[in-house]
């Protein structure tokens, strides 16, 4: 498999990932769970056309907002959030993001972030 590129979620953590919530949860990771999804930009216009194009492959639109700052002198950072009902295992998830990688480097975004997940309708 060629090099995903900016690749730092990898299947071992994600495994990891699964079997935590399955131990201390009640959600059923084999069934639909809502996932969320991030992505990183210095600059909100970017992030409002890879919106677009996300949209468009089926991704529901969550918001764009700028990162609290800690320092003033640090520069902004702005987050997109998407969002879609699916069921992953962890190849299915691993394989997500490659996607999203390759999506973030081809789009000219700073960086695809990660995942979270929960239940349907919560």
């Amino acid at each position: 498999m060629a090099d995903i590129p900016e690749k730092s979620i990898h299947i071992n953590q994600l495994e990891k990932m699964f079997s935590n919530i399955t131990e201390n949860t009640e959600w059923n990771m084999s069934g639909n769970m809502l996932w969320g999804y991030f992505f990183t930009h210095h600059e909100p216009k970017k992030l409002e056309k890879a919106k677009d194009v996300l949209i468009a492959q089926g991704y529901r639109f969550v918001k764009i907002y700028a990162s609290d700052r800690k320092n003033k002198n640090e520069p902004d950072m702005y987050w997109l959030h998407i969002e879609k009902v699916e069921t992953h295992t962890t190849a299915s998830l691993d394989q997500r993001n490659n996607e999203f990688y390759v999506f973030a480097h081809e789009f000219g975004i700073d960086s695809y972030v990660g995942m979270d997940v929960g239940p349907v309708g919560k």
